[in-house]
């Protein structure tokens, strides 16, 4: 979900409680491992990550989130195995689908969330995968696979992980509350300066937790709630935006955003075009977790080529390669002895266990998704978007 880190962190204000706990924490290890590095072949010739090139296609179809993954990963897998990976990019979970539901083909691999995973699943869109070519599934950490979306763990390999909080400009809101209250009771100096992600499950959940309830919660009456808060909100909010939410902050443009892990990194990290000012807030009220995830949907023209590149990816030094790129919490436990220390040391990106036991997924609510659909289709056209 979301945005890229090139490798140093800002200072990360991280005070937490929320609801539901999830189980294991990011500490259960991996199979130690020696793998070769990046640019272990050369001269273009292929390396043993490549498995038989022979059965390999020319060319791969990507489609992600924006600034996802180490550009120059593609460019090793190239010149490595000799496919060229081609990016499409989406905004969000629900264009993903809209995508794959119009009748969209070519893609060889998706990165839906967790969420999502489960509703493409139940929609026979994602095709199961062969895991005697994507042998680096044996790295992830145990909290990271058989979850719920994927409970056999056929369908999909993790990918990146983090939460969804809040940055807050420090310059102007010098001690910040770790709380929902900074966006949904905001003060003078924040009312106009607020970004809130374009996202239905993400900002109506963020509604609901601030009200009391579940972030999954499918009472029609507890939603419309959540609704009237968000339109009563609006009067205070410059932008709903996923993607630039970032550039929002570090510009000064808002003082406060709902905003994905990495991008809060970013915002607050000098050396990436950011200012150390900002810093990223769990809410004490509930937060999310999330977990993007690689996938080959079904009628992709070149399974077994996106099988290989998806092993590659997890290559756990390549792995932590494209983790110090991107910014966001690997999966990949391997992966972690080559991972700057410093992103390992962030709260913010790595939180304590504590944190972690109360942390909730974002899960499918079934036939209440009309109802999310019609409650935030409303609010959109009541706020003129």
């Amino acid at each position: 979900m979301k945005r890229y880190l090139y490798a140093l962190l800002a200072c990360t204000l991280l005070l937490t409680a929320c609801a539901s706990p999830i189980g294991l924490t990011d500490d259960d290890e991996a199979e130690p491992t020696s793998p070769a590095g990046p640019g272990a072949s050369s001269g273009g010739e292929a390396s043993a990550r490549c498995g038989d090139t022979a059965q390999l296609a020319d060319e791969l179809q990507l489609y992600t989130w924006v600034e996802y993954i180490d550009p120059a990963i593609k460019d090793q897998f190239e010149e490595e195995c000799g496919v060229r990976v081609v990016e499409t990019n989406f905004d969000s979970n629900e264009t993903l689908l809209a995508s794959l539901q119009s009748g969209a083909t070519g893609y060889d691999i998706v990165v839906p969330s967790d969420y999502m995973v489960q509703i493409l699943i139940s929609e026979n869109m994602l095709q199961p995968l062969d895991f005697g070519v994507i042998t680096n599934i044996k790295h992830m950490g145990a909290q990271h696979v058989n979850q719920y979306f994927d409970p056999e763990q056929q369908y999909t390999v993790p990918y990146f992980w983090g939460t969804s909080g809040l940055v807050v400009d420090t310059n102007v809101i010098p001690d910040p509350r770790p709380s929902w209250k900074l966006v949904f009771e905001p003060s003078a100096e924040a009312c106009g300066k607020i970004s809130m992600l374009d996202d239905q499950r993400e900002t109506l959940g963020a509604a609901l937790m601030y009200l009391g309830y579940s972030l999954n919660d499918t009472d029609p009456v507890h939603l419309g709630e959540a609704k009237s808060l968000l339109i009563e909100q609006a009067n205070c909010v410059k932008a709903y935006d996923s993607q630039t939410n970032d550039d929002l902050a570090v510009s000064g443009e808002t003082v406060i955003g709902h905003i994905w892990t990495g991008d809060a990194i970013l915002a607050g990290t000098p050396d990436a075009g950011g200012r150390e000012e900002l810093v990223y807030v769990i809410p004490e009220e509930g937060c999310v977790i999330w977990q993007d995830n690689l996938a080959v949907p079904v009628g992709a023209p070149n399974k077994h080529t996106a099988e290989v590149f998806i092993n590659y990816l997890n290559d756990p030094q390549i792995a932590a390669q494209n983790a110090n790129f991107v910014g966001y919490g690997t999966p990949n436990q391997a992966a972690k002895e080559f991972v700057d220390p410093e992103l390992l040391e962030n709260p913010g990106i790595y939180p304590p266990k504590e944190t972690m036991a109360r942390l909730q997924w974002i899960e499918d609510v079934g036939d209440a998704l009309e109802l999310y659909d019609r409650v935030w289709t409303e609010f959109k056209a009541a706020i003129g978007g």
